[in-house]
């Protein structure tokens, strides 16, 4: 890892605290650690600041995880349904990342997350409540289709993943907002830790720095699920429509100057 001074240290962990509290509520974290790193190290390669930014992200997710299932008690079936083929997705998105251009997919992702933030806003009592759409095994193969299409992503692309996984399981499954969060975060954990297997065999990562922000990220991980669930799923509902907005603002300056 390259030397960085004191100053520039403390921002990444203040970022990796932040981006923990933000993945926590409804994902999304990525938005802040990761541009943050990418300011720190604007030469290095990018492989060693995804997998850098995984370490921490997955600190926080597990964190997250453990506070959600002790404090809101997800299904359980649901969550592996979801989690496993996430896990499987991941692994095969990130081995087709390379060779993937990633400047096509954000006009895609823009529109997209557009399409989320407009009907989530469209719709007031969307999330206030649990009113599943699906029963028994089409409940679950939903919840796999869901968790795959969206570790695909992860794995080859990656911002915006926990959001999706919250939306996935609200607009799709009819959670609230509050079981949706919880569910989520075992999904991201799940993609987290299969991005991690295909990047730590080739060697990448600044291990010092991704323990140092991993610790950053745990407490804001667990502040944040202290949060998610003491406030319920109307203030979950509104960070997501937050934390969604910042991303239409990020990647659509992104396309616009791609087009440019």
């Amino acid at each position: 890892m390259p030397d960085i001074a004191t100053t520039t240290l403390l921002l990444l962990l203040l970022a990796a605290l932040a981006a923990g509290w933000v993945d926590s509520v409804v994902g999304g974290g990525g938005l802040i650690q990761l541009p943050a790193l990418l300011i720190a190290f604007p030469t290095a390669a990018p492989i060693h600041l995804l997998a850098t930014n995984k370490m921490a992200s997955i600190a926080g997710t597990t964190t997250s995880s453990i506070t959600f299932w002790r404090r809101v008690k997800p299904d359980a079936r649901t969550a592996i349904a979801l989690a496993l083929p996430a896990f499987a997705g991941a692994v095969a998105g990130s081995l087709i990342a390379s060779h993937i251009p990633r400047a096509a997919f954000n006009p895609i992702i823009l529109a997209a997350l557009i399409v989320v933030f407009v009907y989530t806003l469209r719709q007031p009592d969307l999330g206030g409540s649990t009113a599943l759409r699906f029963a028994g095994h089409r409940h679950l193969v939903a919840a796999g289709i869901a968790g795959f299409a969206i570790g695909v992503y992860d794995g080859a692309l990656g911002p915006g993943t926990g959001s999706f996984f919250v939306f996935a399981m609200v607009g799709l499954m009819g959670y609230a907002f509050l079981e949706a969060s919880a569910k989520a975060k075992v999904a991201n954990l799940a993609t987290n830790l299969a991005s991690l297997v295909v990047f730590l065999p080739q060697g990448a990562g600044f291990w010092k720095l991704g323990i140092a922000m991993a610790c950053a990220n745990v407490a804001g991980g667990y502040l944040g699920a202290r949060t998610a669930v003491a406030k319920g799923s109307g203030f979950v509902k509104i960070v997501f429509l937050v934390v969604v907005s910042a991303f239409i603002c990020k990647i659509g300056y992104d396309v616009v100057r791609q087009f440019t």
